[in-house]
């Protein structure tokens, strides 16, 4: 199972549609916050995927909630933007509150920045700023899971 995980798009429609363009392999979409708007404005290229979608700290008036735990081919996946963990000042609190949720790998956004790797049974992913052109891919297979950071431009 391939899903597409993207944060940050910050109005930016034209890149959200890139993306999802060239993942035509992708059955599901997690968007970490920050753009709920561009993800409805969207809907046309996303009808063929699960989206999935959490409360950004600039996703004002929105009734996304600030947290999710999905299930994706047997493992869980804890998606949060990362502003209520406090992730610009580490991802401690992200682990943690992953870890509660006995969950198989931690998606976040809020900081910009591309994050990958794992730790003590937990996989630790942030596809960056779509908006800057970053986003990623979480592949989840029997031999097992594959994060991988992906450039638009």
């Amino acid at each position: 199972m391939r899903i597409l995980v993207v944060s940050d798009t910050h109005g930016d429609i034209f890149s959200l549609r890139l993306a999802i363009e060239r993942q035509p392999a992708a059955s599901m979409l997690l968007h970490l916050g920050d753009g709920e708007d561009d993800l409805n404005a969207c809907s046309s290229y996303t009808s063929a995927l699960k989206c999935v979608q959490v409360r950004g700290n600039c996703d004002f008036g929105s009734q996304a909630p600030p947290m999710q735990v999905v299930f994706a081919a047997g493992k869980r996946i804890f998606c949060s933007h990362g502003y209520a963990e406090r992730v610009k000042y580490g991802d401690y609190e992200l682990k943690e509150a992953a870890r509660r949720q006995n969950a198989d790998i931690a998606l976040y956004g809020h900081t910009h920045s591309p994050v990958n790797y794992y730790e003590d049974g937990l996989y630790v992913f942030n596809p960056g700023s779509l908006h800057s052109g970053d986003y990623g891919v979480v592949d989840i297979t029997k031999a097992g899971i594959v994060c991988i950071n992906l450039k638009l431009f």
